[in-house]
């Protein structure tokens, strides 16, 4: 499930200067190279602060096609050019605890603090609320936020009625079609579900969602996708 609020302080912007600790004088060369280097990283990750040179982006595109486009409020989100500065190699599975519509009117309130890129409803509908190149705060845990791809389910962990063969097939499709953009492996170590996120307090996608379903299904959606290119379209709401 999507957290309470709980990622907006862990998903504060660093600074360079918190970098830059040096040790004592026996190790200040060192130390000063290394400085350097780690600022100039931060700074390569903080380019599109710059004026004129955010990435361009078009109102209601989506990295998924098919996908409807919903937009999350801005603060619960960060805009980044992933993967250029955040390397993406996890998705991780959670389920709404609660309706298709109740997911978006939370993600959609500024003051929630947290959103996922997707939400998979019981139809097999996929809705887009943020693009996979921003971080979205969703998994508790900052380096994960960085690092993934958050998908929720629309439903109750406690109703396996909820998990229905359109939603696993469709989110299996998308899942491997993010898989194969960012060369994630498909496997247990690499879709995760929010429980395994370290430091979380959530319990999703529960002991009800199929693992041993899931898995398949995206390895079986994965040989029959096309390239790991990008898939931009335009499909609002």
């Amino acid at each position: 499930m999507h957290d309470q609020g709980g990622d907006t302080a862990k998903d504060t912007d660093r600074h360079i200067g918190r970098r830059a600790l040096l040790i004592g004088g026996a190790v200040a060369t060192t130390a000063a190279v290394g400085t350097a280097v780690l600022a100039q990283d931060e700074l390569r990750r903080m380019w599109w602060r710059l004026p004129s040179v955010e990435k361009p982006r078009k109102e209601g595109e989506v990295d998924f096609r098919g996908a409807r486009w919903v937009a999350a409020s801005s603060s619960n989100w960060r805009m980044a050019d992933r993967p250029d500065d955040f390397g993406i190699d996890r998705v991780i599975i959670h389920v709404t605890q609660g309706s298709y519509a109740s997911a978006v009117k939370v993600f959609q309130n500024p003051a929630h603090g947290a959103a996922t890129h997707y939400i998979v409803r019981q139809d097999g509908r996929v809705t887009q609320m943020i693009r996979e190149l921003d971080v979205a705060f969703h998994a508790g845990n900052r380096d994960f936020n960085e690092r993934s791809v958050g998908i929720e389910h629309e439903g109750f962990v406690d109703r396996p009625k909820d998990f229905t063969d359109a939603m696993y097939e469709a989110s299996a499709r998308l899942t491997a079609r993010i898989c194969a953009r960012y060369d994630i492996p498909v496997d247990r170590k690499h879709i995760i579900g929010h429980v395994e996120v370290p430091g979380t307090d959530h319990t999703d996608p529960g002991p009800h969602w199929d693992w041993d379903r899931y898995i398949p299904l995206v390895r079986k959606a994965a040989e029959q996708s096309a390239s790991p290119s990008p898939e931009p379209s335009t499909r609002s709401a």
